[in-house]
């Protein structure tokens, strides 16, 4: 499949503050197409073709800017400024005890209940690369203060499609202050287009994962081996995730931090390369995505609070299990966490995150063994 690449926009909605938001659609010209818009530089849709060729939307996502607006459990956002979860909603920084929002129980999530994912981006085409592919750059400013954070912090993220079907996010910031960062992109996958996410095969390159106390707050580190979080091997999302493990009761199925196998660790260090994470295959339709990341972890959540409340923007209720993230990110709690890599950026640094997902297909011998499986 081919065609004309480029970049659209169109009219998407108007925010409750009377703030009118649009769409904009990357089309690489090769089948596959990205739609994000300002509000939380959510990606509304990600279309790219089966093993037939034919186009199917990848991401979760709502019906309406509306919905997004009033009670989107994060589909599609930029989390910021800090994604996953900061145990008490406290660190120390400089010998400064820093207080945030609390918004999850004692902890706060996601950077407070005014995280990234519900802020205005402004939005720009860019133009076209040598290459073919076709990109655009969202910026943000984040006072010093914002939801408790210290720090003017001057944000801008680039997603970029490949003529070879890749999405490449990266992401820049600066602060005028020494403040803590840790950006991710909170997109639900299911790449078959619908359904359970359950049958989908996962792999991830990571010897150790991160246990967590009932808040899924990380306890340290531990080895994957010999217990359902070893996914140095493809294996079936929902071939363990009943398990009588203790960490897989207290989360209700996976959601914790991998520490990824030889993945950068300095949140503040551009010219790194990233290597690869992880791979999700669907069998039935013949999509693969293999996600590389200059980030030193990855948290991955089966959706296990997808309870049927939420309809799709295909007019389908979203049950447990029916979307599956893969978020490149820091270490949750890190701030609390001297052992862990640190999230921390000065003036004068540059904060340089870079995070691929590339699209392909299973291996036809991979899907002539899960169908006799």
């Amino acid at each position: 499949m081919s065609g004309r690449a480029g970049v659209t926009q169109r009219e998407y909605g108007v925010l409750a503050d009377g703030r009118a938001v649009r769409e904009y659609t990357l089309d690489n010209g090769c089948g596959m197409t990205l739609c994000a818009v300002n509000f939380g530089g959510i990606v509304t849709a990600l279309r790219v073709p089966d093993r037939s060729g034919r186009a199917g939307n990848v991401v979760l996502g709502l019906p309406s800017l509306e919905e997004y607006e009033r009670r989107n459990p994060n589909f599609g956002v930029i989390v910021g400024r800090y994604a996953n979860r900061i145990a008490g909603g406290r660190f120390e920084l400089d010998g400064a005890t820093i207080e945030l929002p609390r918004n999850e129980g004692p902890n706060t999530l996601h950077g407070g209940p005014a995280g990234f994912g519900k802020r205005w981006w402004d939005i720009a085409e860019l133009p076209a690369a040598e290459d073919g592919s076709v990109a655009i750059e969202l910026q943000h400013r984040s006072d010093d203060g914002d939801q408790g954070f210290p720090g003017r912090l001057d944000v801008s993220v680039r997603y970029t499609l490949t003529p070879q079907n890749a999405w490449r996010i990266d992401y820049r910031a600066r602060s005028d202050r020494a403040t803590v960062v840790n950006l991710s992109h909170h997109d639900y996958f299911n790449l078959a287009g619908s359904g359970s996410i359950l049958g989908h095969r996962l792999t991830i390159a990571a010897s150790r994962y991160c246990p967590v106390d009932a808040g899924l707050i990380p306890q340290g580190m531990a080895d994957v081996d010999g217990t359902p979080f070893d996914f140095r091997k493809p294996h079936r999302i929902g071939e363990r995730i009943r398990a009588g493990h203790a960490q897989l009761l207290v989360a209700k199925g996976y959601d914790h931090n991998w520490v990824l196998d030889g993945a950068g660790e300095s949140a503040a260090r551009e010219g790194r390369a990233p290597v690869f994470a992880a791979r999700l295959e669907d069998p039935v339709s013949g999509r693969a995505m293999d996600i590389e990341t200059t980030e030193p972890g990855l948290q991955f959540y089966s959706g296990n609070l997808l309870d049927g409340s939420l309809l799709g923007s295909g007019g389908e209720a979203y049950r447990q299990g029916d979307g599956v993230c893969l978020e490149t990110q820091h270490f949750p709690d890190s701030p609390n966490h001297p052992e862990f890599p640190s999230t921390e950026l000065r003036p004068g640094e540059v904060y340089a995150s870079t995070t691929v997902h590339r699209f392909g297909l299973v291996a036809p011998s991979s899907a002539a063994n899960e169908s006799t499986s």
